[in-house]
């Protein structure tokens, strides 16, 4: 059982985790590293952490019930890929050798915070494409490419996780997507699939450090409720920026841990 101060260092990264996915995405590189700072091996904060982080994404997905009415089709398409793919990433990570994850660890981080940075990029290009294919249909071709494109982001989501909804709404880019809130429904619902097919082989491994889980899950809950209160509220500018700052330093940190 973790002694209080790590009680409380789970329960202020989820917090901070859960009101960074409600307002703009990126938990992931608050409460991996924070388990990581506590001792655990980094595939078992790994599996720990996507596991802490589920129920903030049901409670996301929850929150997205209206919009995801019109995202079913998609939801068909691409879930199978979303599936296949998460557990291909659980798997793959389990089978990675610990001295190897943590050699990856340090670039993982700083990749999942330069695809943050590049969000508002992704929203340039994708807006014109969006612009472009006003009223028609995806072709078929960009369907495919799509969902090839999704099992990767699913495989990449399995084993690490940080970053994939920023993956998530480039391939729903391709397919000419309009409406922002059906998009972020297909992208948390997506997601969920992703991280819950992972998590359940994490937990059939004996990978999960249960109780630091289930105090970072309680934060997590807290900070998605603040978080979608305060959403609205926060320049998000300023919140990408500090998220972003996180990241670096972070990065930064774990480069020096494992390489300095």
């Amino acid at each position: 059982m973790p002694d209080l101060i790590h009680i409380a260092a789970f329960m202020i990264a989820g917090c901070v985790a859960g009101m960074m996915n409600a307002v703009a995405g990126g938990g992931t590189l608050v409460t991996f590293p924070t388990l990581i700072f506590a001792g655990l091996p980094s595939i078992v904060a790994n599996a720990t952490s996507t596991v802490a982080l589920l129920p903030a994404q049901v409670s996301s997905a929850i929150g997205y019930r209206k919009a995801a009415r019109s995202v079913n089709r998609w939801l068909r398409v691409f879930a199978p890929v979303s599936l296949i793919g998460g557990l291909a990433g659980g798997i793959l990570l389990v089978r990675t050798p610990t001295h190897v994850f943590d050699t990856l660890v340090p670039f993982l981080i700083l990749f999942a915070t330069i695809l943050f940075m590049a969000n508002s990029a992704f929203n340039k290009i994708f807006g014109a494409r969006l612009a472009a294919m006003h009223g028609t249909d995806p072709p078929r071709s960009w369907v495919a490419g799509a969902a090839v494109f999704q099992l990767a982001v699913a495989v990449y989501g399995g084993y690490f996780g940080a970053g994939i909804g920023i993956l998530m709404l480039a391939s729903l880019g391709m397919l000419g997507f309009e409406d922002v809130h059906a998009m972020n429904a297909l992208k948390v619902r997506l997601g969920f699939l992703i991280n819950i097919v992972a998590a359940l082989y994490f937990i059939i491994s004996g990978l999960v450090e249960w109780p630091s889980a289930a105090i970072m899950a309680v934060g997590t809950v807290v900070g998605g409720y603040a978080g979608a209160h305060f959403a609205q509220k926060i320049p998000q500018s300023r919140v990408r920026s500090l998220i972003t700052a996180i990241g670096l330093v972070i990065s930064a940190v774990m480069f020096y841990k494992q390489f300095g």
